[in-house]
């Protein structure tokens, strides 16, 4: 060892001395050869790799005290000792004399006049005797601490011969001899330029030997304390610094010991160069890569980094003090705390310096480095000579390229997903370690352009926060407490984190920060499918197959990322016919992504891109929570091309799964529990939710904010029949076939269901639609008539009536339908129309009567659950008189006899019944008639006195018996009579009328009062009563409940109609053998009474009227029988005047 060491004492002899003084020149050759060291950075990198704390080493035996000889050197140093005239070039120059005289003892430092104070004020006794020790002490000086000017220049020259003698080499051969054994590759490289200390380096992992290693080491730390110490260094960058005037290179114009000021300078100036700042001046490449090498070779240990070490000295004591020195651990520690507070600004800087060069050169950051080697040689993440090292070298593209292998499912060793997390995370928290979001930022904050996107899109897939919600501190830090709640059975760090933090948006649990938080990682997530790890892994092979992806880090204008997703749901909702779908795990995880995307519009970046003028235009004071899509929907038809393309797609999806609507399905939970689990169960959505939703709309467990949102997609649905999934399917063939270029629901509805009619009417074999398509076009009908906005003619038409008549009525139900029906004598023309058309329709179908069928819906199912659907009406008004029977339903059927009896063309089965008989009787009625104006009940008149003429069909006279039945045990249901005998009802049967039950007394009080009545319209509506109760008891209730007992004990055998029964009781009045109930015989002396008045006011208006009267006389016997006596005796008069009329003729004659 002593050699070894008396080798390096001569090569700093030949340093410090040499012709009585340093010259320029030979400061010039030793530069020269400096720079010639081609591979001693490499030797410095690994150097600093391992490097150890020096306080933590013991020095080798002696290696401690490299020296000249003891002798020559001590007077060399007396010689040189500073004086007030001397500069350090004349203390070199007296030391350079004794040259010959030296020898080789123990020379020290501490010792040298020049450098004795200095070491007695600032460093330990301990360490006086070890000259590196000293070194270390006096270049690690504190900012405000100065040292002499001559011991400044000594240890500069010291430090410089020990780096630049090629006879160095023989102190490494000396100190590894069992090294250099093992690496034959060292052994073998060419002395005397620095190789052999490059390849010791190279392999400084399979180094064993103790000394070897320290003296490795301790090397690096006395070359980083000088920029010019370093190899080639200088010679790259002199021009740069002597420009960016980032220090001097000569010789006492500057501290010697802070020249990492100058290195920290350049550094400064390479990330200035990156993100392109104003006034940034370019630096050579050749300089550029030489700062990058240094701050990789000093990325071991902080101590190297001189600018940083000195600027945060205070910091590592505060923060970092029990962390220990190596492996980058105290960079790591300080940059952990970076943002705290009690952080020094200077010291922030230098952290945030030093970041900005790892993020441009992964190999800056020890630890990464070295915990990725082997992964980065796996999965090719290498240095690529075909592309621009400032690409490959950059962490992002490290990151991108392990994460990768991660998302593929291949393994990274968990040493490498550490540095990868704390390194992503790094990136997250501070935006300006990325140059490209400071260059696109740097004008405008209050917008974000699509260069800034790109940027932080690319920062966002690097750090790749959706692997590890973590990444992301503010989003971690604000979201915790939803975590610990709502998410606390999901292990932390798991993906599925993000999920439910979007599953539990706008709920409760959710804060508002971390809504604000989440919904900013979320933005950029939705943009690329890869950045979601669980969606990646579940669906790569499908993309692959599919969307002919490229791989997860690259990409391609063809194929963007956010046209993957689109491609893959697209065949997500693929039927098997159609071929090529999705895998299930894919698809599952395709839907959970779009039942997110829902909740917010800027999660749909498609949606965003394509309708942000829209959005603008008719949406900008939709802010609150998934308004601004229910705006789109409601403004389809105003959108640009593109965006109602987008609009229309996404509705349709929807209505084929409706769960992607998640703030709906929240909003409806209570209702799909109830009534809808087991379609919601279902893996596989195919309508069928929605439509349950809309039949349980009115449900006592559906809530207000549910029946808003089914409401609203069912009105969407109005605007395209594509957006009514199952209606699609089924209807589709029969829509292109038999309604093309319809496109709107409610038309096509209209189409086929009118196309059904025609059919149907027509008794055609085989009908032209479909039976699936008549099925569900039956759905579909049943759907519209519970909100008047489902049919937008109807609702169009009326508006202005609503808002007149029904503006307290709310929507659903059929309510505003139901208010504008009773008040139909003040509708609008047009309103009037449509309402009429309306009530013909739910007359043929009462099963499209909506109010009817809910009101009646218990009763439907206790009287007419065998009752075709057309028929349901005609059941429940055979059963309206039961006692069983609810009430409400009663006045329901009650209001739809009233509107029956308005005009026939509303009763199907008395206008089929009576075909025949309404234009041969009452044509004079018909040619006043309009197409969509009722008739008031004026045919049906017609029709009842001809019913009493008993002139009508066997079958019109069925169905007017029971109109004239009905009609008489309830007034109402007489339109004629409410029209003219309103007033004389109002004066003379008040309490009657206001009556709840109507059975009769109505018409009672007005035949009694016949006398009394005024109005001469309201007189003969009276009277036309009385002559339809000759003819049928049962149009008397009143009579016929009185006489029940008697007509069952005189008149059983007897059918009724035709007055037959009525005939029978007044026979049995008149015979005295017969002795009838008081109640009978009073009302039947009232109706004689009653029908000679009648007579007597109303004279036939014809043979054919008298002649009829007298059929339906109860006389009619013996009116008969008296003129057929009549006439008898006119025959015989007339025969014996004939007589005498022709004898006295031909005596005429005979004269």
């Amino acid at each position: 060892m002593s050699n070894a060491f008396a080798v390096v004492g001569s090569s700093g002899q030949r340093g410090v001395v040499g012709g009585g003084r340093v010259s320029e020149a030979r400061f010039s050759c030793l530069w020269l050869k400096m720079a010639a060291c081609r591979r001693v950075q490499l030797l410095l990198l690994l150097m600093s790799l391992c490097l150890l704390s020096v306080r933590s080493l013991k020095p080798l035996p002696g290696f401690g005290n490299v020296h000249p000889p003891a002798a020559a050197m001590h007077q060399q140093f007396r010689a040189a000792r500073p004086n007030p005239g001397n500069n350090a070039a004349a203390a070199a120059a007296a030391a350079s004399s004794g040259a010959q005289s030296r020898r080789s003892t123990g020379w020290k430092l501490a010792e040298e006049q020049a450098c004795r104070d200095d070491v007695t004020r600032l460093c330990p006794k301990h360490t006086w005797t070890n000259n590196l020790s000293v070194l270390e002490c006096l270049q690690d000086k504190k900012e405000d601490t100065e040292i002499a000017a001559d011991c400044n220049h000594l240890l500069w020259n010291y430090k410089l011969n020990l780096t630049t003698d090629p006879k160095f080499e023989s102190v490494a051969l000396e100190v590894c001899t069992s090294t250099m054994l093992e690496l034959k590759e060292c052994a073998d490289e060419e002395r005397g330029k620095g190789y052999l200390m490059s390849c010791l380096v190279d392999h400084r992992a399979n180094i064993t030997e103790r000394q070897c290693h320290q003296y490795i080491t301790k090397m690096t730390s006395i070359i980083f304390s000088d920029y010019r110490l370093i190899c080639g260094f200088m010679d790259k960058c002199r021009e740069d610094i002597n420009t960016l005037q980032c220090g001097s290179i000569a010789v006492g114009e500057k501290d010697l010991h802070s020249q990492g000021e100058v290195i920290a300078c350049l550094e400064r100036a390479v990330v200035r160069e990156a993100e392109q700042q104003d006034k940034a001046r370019q630096i050579k490449d050749a300089c550029k890569k030489s700062i990058m090498r240094v701050a990789e070779l000093s990325a071991d240990d902080f101590h190297l980094d001189r600018y940083l070490y000195f600027s945060c000295r205070d910091d590592r004591e505060r923060f970092c003090e029990n962390t220990q020195v190596g492996e980058g651990r105290v960079y790591k520690c300080l940059f952990n705390h970076k943002f705290e507070e009690a952080m020094s600004e200077k010291c922030r800087n230098a952290l945030t310096t030093r970041q900005k060069l790892i993020a441009q050169d992964y190999k800056v950051s020890y630890s990464l480095a070295k915990a990725c080697k082997a992964d980065l040689r796996k999965y090719r993440c290498n240095p690529d000579t075909s592309m621009p090292r400032a690409r490959e070298a950059r962490l992002s593209y490290l990151l991108l390229c392990l994460e990768s292998a991660v998302h593929r499912g291949r393994t990274v060793t968990g040493d490498c997903q550490g540095e990868m997390l704390d390194y992503r995370h790094m990136l997250m928290e501070d935006f300006s370690l990325s140059p490209e979001i400071v260059l696109v930022t740097r004008g405008d904050k209050g917008t974000v352009d699509n260069l800034c996107q790109t940027a932080l899109q690319t920062l966002v897939q690097s750090a790749d926060p959706g692997a590890d919600y973590r990444i992301d501190r503010a989003l971690n830090e604000a979201c915790e407490s939803v975590i610990q709640t709502a998410c606390k059975h999901i292990r932390s760090g798991d993906p599925m984190i993000l999920s439910c933090l979007m599953e539990h948006l706008y709920t409760e649990k959710m804060v508002q920060d971390c809504e604000h938080r989440l919904l900013e990682l979320q933005y950029f997530i939705s943009r690329d499918w890869k950045l979601d790890p669980i969606l990646y892994r579940k669906c790569q092979n499908d993309a692959s197959r599919l969307c002919y992806t490229p791989g997860w880090n690259e990409s391609s204008e063809l194929m963007p990322p956010g046209a993957v997703f689109s491609c893959l749901y697209r065949h997500a909702y693929r039927t098997e016919e159609q071929g090529r779908r999705l895998t299930r795990d894919c698809k599952v995880e395709v839907q959970r992504i779009l039942h997110q995307r829902a909740l917010d519009v800027k999660l749909d970046p498609e949606l965003q891109k394509r309708c942000l003028t829209d959005l603008g235009k008719w949406c900008s004071e939709k802010t609150d929570t998934g308004q601004e899509l229910e705006c789109l929907q409601d403004h389809l038809e105003e959108l640009v091309s593109s965006c109602r393309d987008v609009v229309g797609n996404l509705t349709e999806l929807e209505s084929e799964d409706i769960q992607i609507e998640a703030l709906l399905i929240r909003a409806c939970e209570p209702v799909i529990q109830s009534h809808c689990h087991d379609v919601a169960d279902n893996q596989i959505d195919t309508g069928n939710l929605l439509e349950c939703l809309v039949q349980n709309k009115h449900q006592r467990e559906m809530n207000d904010k549910c029946a808003v949102g089914v409401t609203h997609f069912q009105l969407v649905q109005m605007k395209d029949f594509r957006f009514s999934y199952k209606f699609k399917m089924a209807c589709k063939e029969d829509v292109l076939k038999l309604c093309p270029n319809i496109k709107k629901k409610a038309d096509v509805v209209i189409c086929l269901s009118t196309t059904v009619r025609n059919d149907t009417l027509q008794d055609v074999k085989d009908q032209r639609v479909s039976l699936k398509c008549r099925k569900q076009l039956r759905v579909e009908e049943l759907e519209m008539s519970e909100d008047i906005r489902l049919e937008p003619e109807l609702h169009d038409a009326c508006k202005k009536d609503i808002n007149k008549l029904c503006s307290s009525v709310a929507y659903g139900n059929a309510q505003i339908i139901e208010c504008l029906k009773e008040n139909k004598k003040q509708l609008s023309q047009v309103c009037h129309q449509k309402i009429f058309k309306l009530q013909e329709t739910e007359m043929m179908d009462p099963e499209l009567d909506y109010q009817l069928m809910r009101v009646c819906k218990q009763m439907i199912k206790r009287f007419c659950t065998e009752s075709d659907a057309k028929n349901m009406l005609q059941c429940l008004k055979l059963n309206k008189n039961s006692e069983l029977m609810d009430p409400k339903c009663k006045q329901m059927i009650t209001k739809r006899q009233i509107t029956q009896n308005t005009d026939y063309r509303l009763n199907p089965v008395l206008r089929k019944a009576c075909k025949a008989d309404i234009p041969k009787f009452c044509q004079s009625v018909l040619n006043k008639a309009s197409d969509a104006n009722e008739l008031e009940g004026q045919v049906i008149s017609c029709l009842k006195l001809k019913y009493a003429d008993q002139r009508l069909s066997g079958d019109c006279e069925d169905q007017i018996r029971v109109i004239l039945q009905e009609s008489a045990l309830d007034y109402r249901l007489d339109p004629q009579l409410q029209v003219h005998c309103r007033n004389e009802i109002t004066r003379l049967c008040a309490e009657e009328a206001a009556a709840q039950e109507q059975t009769g007394q109505v018409e009672e009080c007005l035949k009694n009062n016949l006398l009394k009545i005024k109005q001469e319209e309201c007189k003969t509506e009276v009277l036309n009563m009385l002559k339809e109760s000759k003819a049928d008891i049962f149009v008397d209730p009143v009579l016929h409940t009185a006489c029940a007992l008697d007509l069952k004990h005189h008149c059983a055998a007897i059918n009724p109609g035709r007055g037959r029964q009525m005939s029978c009781l007044m026979e049995a009045l008149q015979d005295k053998q017969v002795r009838l109930q008081p109640e009978c015989k009073r009302r039947l002396q009232d109706r004689i009474d009653m029908w000679s008045y009648a007579a007597q006011v109303a004279p036939a208006e014809g043979f054919s009227d008298l002649a009829a009267q007298v059929m339906t006389s109860p006389s009619k016997n013996y009116i008969l029988l008296m003129t057929a006596l009549a006439v008898s005796i006119l025959f015989l008069v007339g025969l014996l005047c004939g007589r005498i009329t022709k004898r006295v003729t031909r005596e005429l004659k005979d004269r």
